[in-house]
């Protein structure tokens, strides 16, 4: 089942709305998946070198020692089990030491933009636990999840990352994860879970770091990627939806002056302000659609 949100603000001077018209749209989103639910954020980019890394921890974990041990060149922010480290470091040097320091801790994403929030629980419980309603951006992909064919857990919940300032959300079903698994394997990619739709993320990403286009990359998965699908897409600066050739997954899309607004059902767009006189539109099967920030 499973719900799709996505919401970008156009209108620079409404960026501190962000978090607070994406709540009722991830609420909304309830019915289609209950049993957990995850937010990316995109912020303004940081400056020159420095990284910002998500990391999740278990219950009772010693942030003051993660605090300590990343000494004074880095900063840690921690929203009740997430945490946001920011580094002027290579972030692969970082996850390493986190890794071999912190071993229970799992990073979630990393880049330049993007904040990551995922759990397991209800949409309403994430969007409390984590200060939705707080978040400022210029866009953010959200998800609640109906898990069919992996284990709730806070792992196999949405939105799953690849590289750097990517994510993506996935609606519906893919037949064959596992053969695309064996083909980035060998070439060094480790998936963190058994969902589906980590597999379409590390293929499109691995597409990516090979040189294509995200257009490029999505129309070759059109070929390779076999099953149902609406992917709801972040990059650092875009936000981007495709369904498969047969659509059969619902989504919508409302655009105004203001704001671009994306979910699986119109009862998560209906709040949003001048919705009434938006442009509202079913994506097209195998067509790409991407909106990009403004400064």
């Amino acid at each position: 089942m499973c719900g799709i949100v996505g919401l970008m603000i156009r209108n620079p001077s409404l960026r501190d709305r962000l978090g607070e018209w994406a709540e009722p749209m991830l609420i909304g989103m309830t019915e289609r998946g209950p049993d957990s639910a995850g937010i990316a954020v995109f912020t303004e980019p940081l400056a020159g070198g420095r990284r910002k890394l998500s990391v999740q921890a278990p219950d009772g974990f010693d942030w003051d020692a993660l605090r300590h041990g990343l000494g004074d060149e880095a900063t840690l922010e921690v929203r009740a089990n997430h945490g946001v480290v920011t580094s002027d470091a290579d972030p692969a040097i970082v996850r390493a030491g986190l890794k071999a320091t912190f071993p229970a801790l799992h990073v979630l994403s990393a880049g330049r933009a993007i904040d990551l929030y995922k759990d397991v629980g209800t949409p309403q419980q994430i969007a409390d636990k984590y200060g939705l309603t707080g978040f400022s951006g210029t866009h953010l992909v959200a998800h609640t999840r109906m898990a069919t064919e992996s284990a709730v857990t806070p792992e196999n919940a949405h939105p799953y990352t690849a590289g750097e300032d990517w994510c993506l959300v996935h609606n519906g079903s893919l037949s064959n994860p596992y053969s695309l698994r064996r083909k980035l394997e060998p070439l060094g990619i480790a998936f963190d879970g058994d969902c589906d739709t980590e597999a379409a993320c590390r293929w499109l990403e691995w597409r990516m770091r090979e040189g294509d286009t995200l257009e490029q990359a999505l129309t070759l998965g059109f070929d390779e990627l076999d099953g149902f699908y609406t992917f709801l897409m972040g990059t650092s600066d875009a936000l981007a939806i495709v369904r498969d050739g047969f659509a059969c997954k619902p989504a919508l899309v409302a655009e105004t002056d203001d704001w671009v607004a994306i979910a699986s059902e119109y009862r998560s767009l209906a709040h949003l302000p001048g919705v009434s006189g938006a442009k509202l539109y079913e994506p097209q099967p195998e067509r790409i659609y991407a909106w990009r920030a403004t400064a």
